[in-house]
């Protein structure tokens, strides 16, 4: 009897020290890591994110940019961090979902080393050639894509990016083999694109939106469900043809697991509040950008349901990095 009303004090004790810890949080600055080098997309919403907490929350939000590897080397260590709510990561398709795919070796274990805070936002990526490109649409590409199986070259940000792995579930689809040439970073492969090496990449938005308005791009379809109002009159492949194709770039603000759930509450719902900011919507509409809304249990289900479906299309594709 006096073990079971120990244990009972015990835990008592522990859910009151945790509702406290949680009252007080946060009582000293927040690090988030961006797993990139600054001015892309990633760390561009995620500074934005931050700022918008840290004034209207007064929160101390530190971005912190820990790029290499596909993303991995910063989400390693968010995985490795102490779990109390001060280290966050933002977390993105290719690190949370492709790279566990493609990679028989990882420094962290998506599913278990980390949880899921809040949905940011979500970009699809926009297929572009260039101004001079004989191809005025999606279809013009795939029919000279079969024509010639192995000629054109599609430049990707990276291995393993959204981009490239969007244009290998394209390529399956439509039934067409083409060279993917990998840079490191989206300015490399765009200016190889542009100098006439490559015939066509998968781009973020934010890399080509000035060069498209600037008529030195073209832009024939974009991988999200629908149509984005920024490129208005640009079709998704959905409507070309291919029903049901989606590859978007999402961003999920992520902490290490083991983070109490009354924190990832409390997170959870300065990100919501923060991305209901007509300013703030604004901006990530100009790049294209939506936000995402969900609970914490919502966002659980749904990095699930993403990280199977990529596995899923990478295996699909043969695709392998190690």
């Amino acid at each position: 009897m006096r073990k079971i009303c120990a244990l009972f004090i015990a835990y008592i004790f522990c859910a009151l020290s945790a509702s406290s810890f949680a009252q007080s949080y946060p009582d000293k600055p927040i690090k988030l890591i961006i797993p990139y080098t600054p001015g892309g997309g990633t760390d561009t919403v995620g500074r934005m994110l931050a700022d918008k907490i840290s004034t209207d929350l007064k929160w101390t939000i530190l971005v912190d940019n820990k790029p290499g590897a596909g993303g991995n080397i910063g989400m390693g260590l968010v995985a490795k961090a102490k779990s109390d709510g001060y280290t966050l990561g933002m977390g993105q398709t290719s690190n949370l979902a492709i790279n566990p795919a493609l990679m028989s070796k990882m420094p962290f274990d998506a599913v278990n080393d980390l949880v899921p805070v809040a949905f940011v936002a979500e970009v699809p990526m926009v297929l572009v050639v260039t101004a001079n490109s004989p191809w005025k649409s999606l279809g013009d590409l795939i029919k000279a894509a079969k024509a010639k199986p192995d000629f054109y070259k599609q430049a990707t940000a990276g291995a393993g990016t959204v981009g490239h792995i969007g244009g290998e579930m394209l390529a399956n689809k439509a039934g067409y083999i083409v060279s993917y040439i990998p840079y490191k970073g989206a300015a490399p492969a765009i200016t190889d694109l542009i100098g006439g090496q490559t015939d066509f990449m998968f781009a973020t938005p934010q890399s080509v939106l000035g060069m498209i308005s600037g008529g030195k791009l073209r832009a024939l379809a974009v991988t999200s469900a629908n149509r984005v109002a920024i490129l208005s009159k640009v079709p998704s492949i959905s409507e070309e043809g291919y029903k049901g194709f989606e590859a978007t770039d999402w961003k999920i603000v992520v902490a290490p697991a083991g983070t109490p759930q009354e924190v990832i509450k409390k997170i959870n719902e300065a990100v919501q509040k923060a991305l209901k900011n007509p300013m703030l919507i604004s901006k990530l509409q100009d790049e294209a950008s939506s936000p995402m809304y969900g609970d914490p249990a919502t966002v659980m289900k749904y990095i699930r349901a993403e990280q199977q479906e990529w596995d899923a299309a990478v295996k699909a594709a043969g695709i392998k990095l190690d």
